[in-house]
């Protein structure tokens, strides 16, 4: 089967060394356009996608360096290569800086044009290849746009099916950032109601007197401000979810409102007479301990029990380290569509840094941390100067911040396991058989281990 010509765009203002280029280049199967300077050349990239684009510096009206601050900003997947018979090496740089993939003085022979276009092909082969493993990677480990493949995680994602379909209420618990309100969202998309609305509301973020007309709504006149009826949250949601987020923050005089509509599926608007029926499912969420709540008098123990019908409990980051990479991708790859960033990875070097900080804020710190470096960082790759300094100041070699809410002997064992096998790891530089001895144990039992915490 014949191959697609691949386009290349030639910006050059001279005018011999462009039809030699088109020559030349047709010659050897490519499509070939032509300007004669930068501002012609970015409308000819807003208007069609060229493979290659082989831009020199110095030019008129615009030249190559403003050309490539105006194709980032554009945002396209080109592979630019330079061409400048000026050339020094600041420019070389400043131009790698702007987004361009290589650098070649002039004069050039034939030879070596095509040898540049050669490895820049075989760089997008390469890039296309990793993409598509990522993508798969992705895939495998995700589930609602939730990524993952930590074994405690994949464990949540099958209770999330298991019960999407019932109107179980469900507790979801876990530290801020862990992502609650994503696993909300996903029994909702699993569920017989994921066609209907899904309605989230923080019982923080609201006043305590303003909540409750919030949650059932109300008529005309019920209170000073009241200049017209007001739909509630329940009735927004009839037929589909109602997530409530931070429930510990719900003040005691509205938690007993709340156990009335769970045990009689009703509701009564502010300043209204009648009951109105409705159909809602109830999730709800909270990073505090309601049991230490109820035995201080904050959280009623009947509501608690009427909530509590089914928990989900979310592990911290610090306890999924291997999620770290696949996050990390998939943070890139979410936020540099939204920065027309292309082709933006992270270095080796600073992954390794993420994986030593232990993520107080969780997922969503770690999503505002990439989200930051793709603001920063000057070129396609993203180094550790780019990570805030409290990410770039972490220790190696740190003990786990355990959470022993659970009182869950086997939880922690597990997180101390895992620990240690890191760091023998680390120590030994992936060294298997003497990370084992360090550790006193075989090295079939690690590799075991290895496996069931999913560290490969």
């Amino acid at each position: 089967m014949k191959r697609t010509a691949k386009c290349i765009l030639v910006v050059d203002d001279e005018e011999n060394l462009r039809h030699m280029l088109q020559v030349m280049l047709g010659k050897q199967g490519y499509s070939v356009d032509l300007a004669q300077e930068g501002a012609e050349a970015l409308r000819l990239v807003s208007q069609k996608h060229y493979d290659f684009i082989l831009c020199d510096i110095k030019m008129p009206v615009l030249d190559g360096v403003g050309f490539l601050k105006g194709i980032d900003r554009a945002g396209t997947a080109s592979t630019i290569i330079m061409m400048s018979a000026y050339g020094t090496e600041d420019t070389a740089i400043e131009c790698m800086k702007l987004g361009a993939y290589d650098y070649i003085s002039k004069p050039f022979k034939s030879d070596e044009i095509a040898l540049v276009l050669r490895k820049a092909e075989e760089r997008e082969r390469l890039k296309f290849e990793n993409r598509m493993l990522r993508d798969e990677l992705r895939k495998e480990c995700s589930f609602a746009d939730i990524v993952s493949k930590n074994r405690r995680m994949q464990e949540i994602f099958s209770l999330v099916q298991k019960v999407a379909d019932f109107k179980t209420t469900v507790l979801i618990l876990g530290e801020s950032g862990t992502g609650k309100e994503l696993i909300a969202r996903a029994v909702h998309r699993n569920s017989k109601r994921k066609s209907r609305p899904f309605v989230a509301v923080n019982c923080a973020a609201i006043p305590e007197t303003l909540l409750e007309s919030e949650l059932f709504g109300h008529v005309r006149g019920a209170f000073t401000d009241a200049l017209a009826d007001k739909v509630g949250l329940f009735e927004q949601a009839n037929g589909g979810t109602l997530f409530l987020d931070e429930i510990g923050e719900m003040p005691l005089s509205l938690q007993v409102k709340l156990l009335r509509v769970l045990q009689d599926e009703e509701i009564r608007v502010v300043g209204g007479t009648i009951a109105r029926k409705i159909d809602v499912r109830v999730i709800s969420a909270t990073s505090k301990n309601l049991e230490h709540e109820i035995s201080e008098g904050r959280f009623r123990e009947d509501l608690y029990f009427r909530l509590n019908v089914f928990t989900i409990t979310l592990p911290p980051l610090r306890d999924r380290q291997e999620d770290i990479p696949l996050l990390v991708d998939h943070f890139i790859a979410k936020h540099s569509v939204n920065m027309s960033r292309a082709e933006v990875a992270c270095s080796p070097e600073t992954l390794r840094v993420m994986m030593d900080y232990n993520w107080p804020g969780n997922v969503r710190e770690l999503e505002n941390c990439i989200e930051r470096a793709l603001v920063v960082c000057e070129s396609g790759n993203i180094g550790v100067d780019s990570l805030p300094e409290k990410v770039k100041d972490a220790k190696s070699g740190k003990t786990p911040n355990l959470d022993f809410s659970s009182m869950s002997i086997k939880q922690a064992e597990e997180t101390i396991e895992r620990e240690l096998i890191r760091q023998a790891l680390e120590q030994t530089g992936g060294n298997r058989t003497h990370a084992a001895k360090l550790l006193e144990i075989s090295q079939r039992a690690l590799l075991y281990k290895i496996k069931e915490y999913g560290m490969e």
